[in-house]
């Protein structure tokens, strides 16, 4: 297997973790903030360090596409493409809904196999960034904005009458609308964290997938909205 420094900076939280062997063998996070352009070069640097003391050479950098916030996103996949041109290696990119699917596949050991996975990722009001996993991480619904409020959402996935499992920085708001549905179930806690990257990353270096480092992008699955900075009162 390959080594890889994993960047993960979608969310509120800003992570790294450098991977060999399929194992974790160094990482950083910061739960407290988007903090991101203050400590994701400092969390780098703690993993190369951490590669050159024990004679480890980089075989990718893999970050975490989105959707999420556009800010650390940007700071993400910058920091990436940096680091893969300056090393000369190859530049992974991960779905974040993907990512947190897979985090709640592995953290469980009592989930019903035709479960469907349904990652949230927090947006404006009632919106949400979502997609529908089975335990192939095939898609059963392709990753889009959603507003929560409007018609019935995931009206297909639940007449299947397959357990429906809601998580991420999202699910809270969809809780009131869906809670006490039949087959639904909420995982709380469920955040993009870098060490969490690993399987998606292994996997997509041994497909040899790799994405440009001149012209890759972030997945936002909308355009960006600019907002206008209040006035200062004199």
């Amino acid at each position: 297997m390959a080594t890889i420094l994993n960047i993960e900076t979608s969310g509120a939280t800003c992570s790294t973790a450098l991977t060999a062997e399929g194992m974790i063998v160094a990482h950083r996070e910061d739960f407290d903030g988007r903090n991101h352009a203050l400590l994701l070069s400092g969390f780098v640097k703690h993993c190369l360090d951490y590669a050159a003391e024990h004679g480890m050479k980089l075989d990718a950098v893999a970050v975490s596409l989105g959707p999420g916030s556009y800010t650390g996103l940007r700071i993400g996949l910058s920091e990436a493409k940096g680091l893969a041109f300056a090393l000369d290696i190859p530049l992974i990119g991960i779905d974040t809904l993907e990512l947190l699917a897979t985090r709640v596949m592995f953290s469980a050991d009592d989930i019903d196999p035709d479960t469907i996975f349904v990652p949230m990722v927090d947006a404006r009001r009632m919106e949400v960034y979502t997609a529908a996993y089975d335990f192939g991480l095939n898609r059963l619904l392709e990753p889009q904005p959603l507003i929560l409020d409007e018609g019935e959402p995931y009206a297909d996935l639940r007449a299947s009458g397959r357990p429906l499992l809601y998580f991420g920085s999202g699910a809270e708001k969809a809780r009131p609308l869906f809670d006490g549905c039949p087959g639904a179930r909420f995982v709380d806690g469920v955040d993009a964290v870098a060490v969490d990257m690993i399987a998606l990353a292994d996997r997509t270096y041994a497909r040899r997938d790799f994405i440009d480092v001149a012209y890759s992008t972030p997945l936002y699955r909308k355009d960006f909205q600019a907002t206008k900075p209040k006035n200062k009162v004199l």
